[in-house]
């Protein structure tokens, strides 16, 4: 058990990279190249083609009607609202103010699995959530003179919407998922999504000029599809099977380091003092989080607690 808790933190961990270099490389494209409805619908589209060929060569799982139910609100808050609100957010707004709303999201989360699979929200959950939205914030803030873009509230909100509708998905689906290999999940996950997005997409996919397309836009687009969706969300939903919903949020906060890195590795960006203690605090709030007790672990020690004392009542009055 072991083994597979510490492959789930790989798997998020590995799938929260992909999306943080996704992030600049998506903000370029659809600052020019592609329209918002267009990528996204790339995403899902190109996304579900490739699960449903990865799905010739693993082995085959029925999914109970009921489940298949489950699925398709799966797609809707995961892939469709997720998908197509956060990059139609990210189009209308900064990246400073999308990158600050995107670290909500465990916080968000950790309300929302305190309501509705009543996770206890303990001291040390809520340091380690703070902690690392305080390292989120001070990274995002130290690239203020180096990010373009101006802040719209209708972008933010929708942007914020996204968060919402993520954060439930890992909520609501975490058992529906956790019954079903990451293939299976996500090649039906993926296809209920290509087909809900396709009226919302058709026009601009149809409109889009890809003869003047470069051959970069071509591999961005590529990457998006095939790194930041197809691969992204098989390690997300490896690791949505073994961890909490707070925990796999947490991992979050590591997205706006890596699209630093880039735009340091690009040229556009300076690696400081501030960024180093930025990243210090996302990895300790992570840690923080992932050694709060869930509501399993705080129920065995009440049953081990009762039986301990039952036994002592016992052995002072015994029958």
């Amino acid at each position: 058990m072991k083994n597979k808790i510490l492959g789930a933190h790989i798997a998020i961990l590995v799938g929260n990279l992909i999306w943080g270099i996704n992030n600049p490389i998506t903000k370029s494209l659809i600052s020019g190249s592609i329209s918002p409805y267009t990528l996204a619908f790339f995403r899902l589209a190109g996304a579900c083609l490739l699960f449903w060929t990865a799905s010739i060569f693993t082995t085959k799982e029925k999914v109970k009607k009921s489940d298949m139910i489950l699925l398709f609100f799966a797609s809707i808050f995961g892939l469709v609202v997720n998908q197509l609100l956060n990059t139609v957010g990210l189009s209308m707004t900064s990246p400073i103010d999308a990158s600050i709303i995107v670290a909500t999201l465990p916080i968000v989360t950790m309300i929302l699995a305190a309501i509705i699979l009543k996770e206890p929200i303990t001291l040390m959950k809520v340091m380690g959530v703070l902690v690392g939205a305080c390292g989120a914030v001070l990274l995002i803030s130290s690239n203020h003179p180096t990010t373009s873009g101006e802040s719209n509230l209708w972008g933010n909100l929708i942007v914020f919407s996204a968060a919402i509708a993520f954060g439930l998905y890992l909520t609501l689906f975490k058992a529906v998922i956790s019954r079903y290999s990451a293939t299976t999940c996500m090649k039906w996950m993926f296809l209920f999504a290509t087909v809900i997005s396709f009226p919302f997409s058709i026009s601009g996919v149809m409109s889009t000029n890809y003869g003047a397309m470069t051959l970069n836009v071509y591999l961005e687009i590529g990457f998006v599809v095939v790194g930041a969706t197809y691969i992204g969300y098989t390690f997300i939903q490896i690791a949505q099977r073994h961890l909490r919903p707070t925990t796999l949020s947490m991992y979050n906060y590591l997205q706006p380091i890596v699209a630093s890195l880039v735009a340091v590795q690009m040229g556009i960006a300076s690696f400081g003092i501030e960024k180093a203690v930025a990243a210090i605090l996302v990895f300790a709030g992570v840690y923080i989080v992932t050694q709060s007790k869930s509501k399993a672990q705080l129920d065995a020690e009440k049953v081990t607690k009762k039986g301990r004392a039952e036994k002592l009542t016992t052995d002072i009055h015994p029958n």
